[in-house]
């Protein structure tokens, strides 16, 4: 059986300003977003089916109709057998699910960044890959020159909810953050948990950790040993667009049982 594997990597926003709101309720943001070499695997095969490998802590992913892949397969009309190894943390802040489904529409040759942003915010991004300011919803994705930089995240053992963090904001009377996410305050507010992650890769580094999108993952520049409670930081490298495009490496069912052993 021909299998495919596609690599979706996570994504970093490095600063996040929520510039207005549109009549429909969504935020309308402007801010700059990176990707990075840790990553999903999609596998794809023939077939009508999705299952779900977790790995680490965070959110429960769902491996149903609501699946962001299982919406991406509907977009483009399509159906697949779909085993997706999780690598990046759900509701970690880091893009993992918009990835997966960017991945696909690649796969299915569909490009068009405005109709992706349609599935979730972040997809559109994920689609470009790369280092690129984004604004609007996340519709408008305008790549910027690649940078090569590192950082350290370090995901708490819990998820935290974009929609939950996106009301606190907006309960909370639309405040600015002070460290370049706006949603920072937010998302403290909803998850006050995250303030002792924040305080101890704080003290761990010596520099002032910022938080990953909605959250709940915090990161500083550079790479750093740093693990609290058990959990491990994680050391990430940017790549650049042409590293994160999903093209597909076309693997034999004995091929791939080869190269995972």
């Amino acid at each position: 059986m021909m299998i495919i594997e596609l690599v979706a990597p996570a994504k970093l926003t490095l600063e996040l300003e929520i510039v207005g709101l549109r009549p429909d309720g969504y935020h309308l943001i402007d801010a700059e977003m990176v990707s990075l070499d840790l990553n999903d695997s999609i596998h794809v095969a023939e077939g009508d089916s999705i299952v779900v490998e977790e790995a680490g802590s965070g959110l429960v992913v769902d491996s149903g109709p609501d699946n962001l892949v299982s919406r991406a397969l509907r977009m483009v009309d399509r159906s697949a057998a779909v085993r997706i190894v999780k690598r990046i943390p759900a509701g970690a802040g880091l893009g993992g699910g918009s990835s997966d489904a960017a991945a696909v529409l690649a796969w299915a040759e569909m490009t068009d960044e405005v109709t992706a942003a349609g599935l979730g915010a972040d997809v559109a991004f994920c689609l470009a890959g790369g280092r690129a300011r984004v604004r609007g919803i996340g519709e408008i994705v305008e790549p910027l020159e690649f940078a090569d930089r590192e950082f350290t995240l370090l995901t708490p053992p819990f998820g935290v909810s974009t929609p939950i963090v996106y009301q606190m904001w907006d309960d909370l009377g639309g405040p600015a953050g002070d460290h370049g996410n706006d949603l920072e305050p937010a998302a403290v507010a909803a998850y006050p948990e995250l303030e002792r992650w924040r305080a101890g890769l704080g003290e761990a580094t010596g520099l002032r950790p910022r938080l990953a999108g909605s959250g709940g993952t915090w990161f500083v520049e550079g790479h750093h040993d740093v693990e609290i409670d058990g959990i491990r930081a994680v050391k990430v490298t940017t790549v650049p667009a042409r590293a994160s495009a999903r093209s597909p490496v076309r693997l034999t069912g004995r091929e791939k049982q080869g190269r995972e052993s």
